[in-house]
């Protein structure tokens, strides 16, 4: 049974580990043109916390980010932090919006609580703005610039394959022989499958040195957002979410958002020394795409594809629990090639 994962981010990479582990007899391999440490997940700060989903449903949501979640938690009990990347964290999310928001994961994060009218006003005053609403809650960060390398590792170490290669079209993959194609292309989509809901969300973020730094920081205000996130090694300051912006380059305007709104919360980080700008798209889509498909070559040779790709600003935070329900759906499905060995 030969299987191909299209895709080198924390979503592909998870969807092969997962593949492999399941079935040791499979040949998988991973095709993407871009590895670690260049995908774009690779410059993201990998906060656990649903982000920027679209219309995907609660249910889903909830599953998938649930088993992320334990999963962590796992990788942080066993020691393996240093590894790959994974850190407990408090967090504070604010926002001015007055829309009540409700928050339908929060059974799934340690400690969640609403803030009271006294720690809204207390913030708003040290932030010199005018909160309606918030709520605090510990959560994980697993950075991709190390959870990425750690989950390779484990992936080649069970036989898995990579190929650095840019699939224009996924017929090429079954006329080579892949019996089972894993479509994680994130934003590639738009042209692999011909998806043009996919649009890039663009993100802009700054990693300064702050060592003292010892909490996540939010405000989210539609558009306009701030974060402050520790990583092992520098602090993530961010960020926006430009829908359907192409624009690679670092934006003045951006900066300056991103400087003024982050100082203003966590004023300490003035001193800080940037150590690099960056600019990344997430893979927006109305809602996650997690299905299966049976496609045909141009020769009339049927495969077998699953779409695991649109996953906007929450590609860590969902990655495992997408990973699981693949496993799942190769399980379930009745093809004598991908079933007469398990």
């Amino acid at each position: 049974m030969r299987v191909a994962v299209v895709g080198a981010g924390v979503i592909g990479v998870t969807s092969a580990f997962a593949v492999k582990s399941a079935f040791p007899s499979y040949d998988v391999k991973i095709f993407a043109n871009e590895f670690s440490p260049n995908t774009t997940g690779d410059g993201s700060a990998g906060l656990w916390s649903p982000y920027l989903l679209g219309d995907t449903s609660a249910e889903d949501i909830i599953r998938w980010a649930g088993r992320t979640f334990r999963w962590f938690e796992q990788l942080w009990k066993t020691g393996l932090s240093s590894e790959t990347g994974v850190t407990l964290l408090p967090v504070t999310n604010v926002t001015c919006d007055h829309k009540d928001v409700e928050i339908k994961w929060k059974k799934l994060v340690y400690g969640f609580r609403n803030l009271s009218k006294k720690e809204l006003e207390r913030l708003s005053d040290e932030h010199r703005s005018n909160y309606t609403q918030g709520y605090r809650f510990i959560s994980y960060t697993a950075e991709p610039v190390m959870l990425l390398p750690w989950l390779m590792k484990k992936f080649v170490a069970l036989g898995g394959r990579v190929e650095t290669r840019n699939i224009k079209m996924l017929h090429q993959l079954a006329e080579e022989g892949y019996n089972l194609i894993i479509n994680c292309s994130g934003l590639g989509a738009r042209e692999l499958v011909a998806d043009k809901t996919v649009v890039p969300i663009r993100g802009q973020v700054y990693r300064v040195n702050a060592s003292w730094t010892m909490q996540c920081l939010m405000r989210n205000d539609g558009d306009a957002c701030n974060y402050i996130i520790p990583n092992v090694n520098n602090v993530v300051m961010g960020g926006t979410n430009q829908e359907n912006d192409f624009v690679r380059s670092v934006r003045e305007d951006d900066s300056k958002h991103i400087y003024d709104g982050c100082i203003r919360m966590m004023p300490s980080l003035k001193g800080s020394k940037t150590i690099r700008a960056w600019v990344g798209f997430r893979p927006g889509r109305p809602r996650v795409r997690l299905e299966y498909e049976s496609l045909s070559t141009p020769a009339g040779k049927e495969f077998k594809v699953i779409h695991n790709y649109g996953h906007g600003g929450s590609g860590v935070t969902l990655s495992w629990g997408c990973a699981v329900d693949v496993v799942a759906m190769i399980r379930n499905l009745k093809v004598p090639e991908l079933n007469s060995k398990l």
